[in-house]
């Protein structure tokens, strides 16, 4: 039977109507202020990039929670699979009032930001997080794949500068781009030896056969499907950057012809 705690309850209550207000109201407010382009955006790509700037002060929230737990909560890094889960709790609550938020807005707004792979990106995680919010399971596990966040600011930045008219060779999108494909790759695909490790050398123990079935299989499952799409936009984002990087090339050598020739 599964029980959430009051607190919990909260705070993903508390969460989701805080980046629904974000959504709605607070993100072009701001961005209207802080950036004349946005005024000049269509209807469906204002509702992207509001549903964006959410995205994007979600990953900071929980990024700068998720490395605090892996650094000082020595409970969870002790207890893998049943380390006191409180504080990772509080991040995960966080993070499940921001999937549904966005899960619903995703479904509402479908024309303008619709997605099959980010509504299996969050049934996945919410599914697995269900456990870690009702039985306390798998905390370092849980709080271990919010690390990925940290590559969505720069994601999303990429995004904005397209939107906003930046050519694909100006130096704040090639910084941003280089930034995006190192920092994805090693928070999303190069961490994946040292979770599967952790994984695997719990396999066959006391602690992991407590889990139960549906645990163990939420557990896996979720984790396979996520990364094999963390894998898929690796791809994308590499063969993007290349295109990018080839594209400078071309320019340096077009300019240095060019200077030859004068």
């Amino acid at each position: 039977m599964a029980s959430f705690s009051n607190l919990t309850i909260g705070i993903a209550v508390a969460s989701f109507t805080v980046f629904q207000l974000l959504f709605h109201i607070l993100s072009s407010w701001v961005s209207t202020r802080i950036t004349p382009g946005f005024n000049n955006l269509s209807q469906k790509r204002k509702i992207e990039w509001n549903s964006r700037t959410v995205s994007t002060f979600h990953a900071l929230v929980v990024g700068g929670f998720c490395l605090y737990i892996l650094f000082y909560d020595d409970a969870v890094n002790a207890d893998r699979l049943w380390g006191d889960p409180s504080i990772v709790k509080l991040n995960i609550a966080i993070t499940t009032g921001y999937l549904i938020s966005d899960l619903l807005l995703i479904i509402y707004y479908w024309k303008a930001i619709g997605d099959k792979f980010f509504v299996i990106h969050h049934l996945a995680a919410l599914y697995a997080y269900y456990f870690v919010l009702s039985k306390g399971l798998l905390a370092y596990f849980g709080n271990f794949r919010l690390l990925a966040e940290f590559s969505t600011p720069f994601v999303n930045q990429r995004w904005f500068f397209e939107v906003l008219g930046y050519p694909k060779s100006s130096k704040a999108n090639i910084i941003n781009g280089v930034l995006m494909t190192v920092v994805f790759f090693v928070v999303r695909i190069a961490v994946m030896p040292i979770y599967y490790s952790h994984v695997i050398s719990s396999f066959g123990t006391e602690a992991f056969q407590r889990l139960g079935f549906a645990a163990q299989s939420a557990w896996i499952i979720s984790s396979v499907v996520l990364d094999v799409m963390n894998v898929m936009w690796m791809v994308k984002i590499a063969k993007g950057c290349y295109k990018v990087i080839c594209l400078v090339g071309q320019e340096e050598a077009k300019t240095h012809r060019n200077g030859k020739s004068d």
